[in-house]
């Protein structure tokens, strides 16, 4: 499939409130898409991988991002483009913010999912409908039925269960690098870094799949769907509410009110068998 049918079957079924991403890491040599902005020449500033995300799925731009480009100094350890130093690799910057210790600090930094030095030389992103380029990602945020919807689909053919980690920063390199590693999906908790550069807002989550197992998503969002598992997700509403005693009050008026007339003895005017046309006919 090519990504612009795939963003279509996830807007159909998903809904996402902006655009899904396909994100490609450039090998050296590798073009940059004609239509790519590329910050420090087209914008006039640097930007953080994660706030490339949200220019992608808010802006409709496609961007490629290099070592010059980029402003987040983890990000360009963890994406290859800059070599881990020791002061990088002892923790300095988790600890005191993220971790108490610098013993936990190297143990954070250790587990950052990381590209080799100069394996990539620039990471492209762009709306996934509209990308000129194969993705290696596809990322899409929404809230967390949705992504729950895209869990269920990806797992439709070869059930079981998806496997994630968090650790609160660095999400790029977990949507990223860690699903390129796996070849797996899974589910990204969006990190402090990407809440205020990316403006990423509190209620949304996202999800990566590998290219590779898009065919499989695509099948699993229509097939759950013919199963019944549908975004938005629908509510039981065949019930009877509760209503507060003063309204069953008024309830119980009406009840009374209709006994009572049907109890009372009927007027000439109100009698439907004409038995008084019947006396005056008798009395002729």
């Amino acid at each position: 499939m090519d990504p612009a049918a795939v963003n279509a079957e996830i807007e159909k079924y998903v809904r996402p409130q902006t655009f899904p991403v396909g994100i490609r890491m450039a090998r050296p040599g590798e073009g940059v898409p004609a239509n790519a902005r590329v910050p420090a020449r087209d914008l006039g500033f640097r930007v953080a991988i994660c706030q490339t995300f949200s220019i992608a799925r808010r802006y409709g731009w496609t961007v490629a991002v290099g070592r010059d480009d980029l402003s987040c100094p983890l990000a360009k350890v963890a994406f290859g483009f800059e070599p881990v130093l020791p002061y990088y690799a002892e923790g300095n910057l988790a600890c005191g913010m993220y971790v108490e210790t610098p013993e936990a600090a190297v143990r954070t930094e250790a587990d950052v999912p990381k590209f080799g030095l100069g394996e990539y030389e620039r990471i492209l992103v762009a709306p996934l409908g509209r990308t000129t380029f194969e993705p290696h990602v596809v990322l899409v945020y929404g809230n967390s039925a949705q992504v729950m919807r895209l869990v269920a689909a990806a797992l439709y053919r070869r059930g079981g269960r998806l496997h994630s980690s968090f650790s609160a920063r660095l999400d790029c390199a977990d949507a990223v690098i860690e699903t390129m590693h796996t070849g797996q999906p899974q589910v990204i908790l969006p990190c402090y870094g990407d809440r205020i550069y990316g403006q990423t807002e509190d209620h949304e989550m996202a999800f990566t799949i590998p290219w590779a197992m898009v065919e499989d998503l695509v099948e699993g969002l229509a097939g759950t769907h013919r199963g019944g598992i549908r975004y938005p997700v629908p509510a039981w509403l065949r019930y009877a509410g509760e209503f507060p005693e003063t309204y069953r009050k008024l309830d119980s008026l009406w009840e009374e009110e209709r006994a009572a007339k049907e109890q009372a003895p009927q007027s000439p005017a109100e009698d439907p068998a004409g038995t008084g046309r019947e006396s005056r006919q008798s009395r002729g």
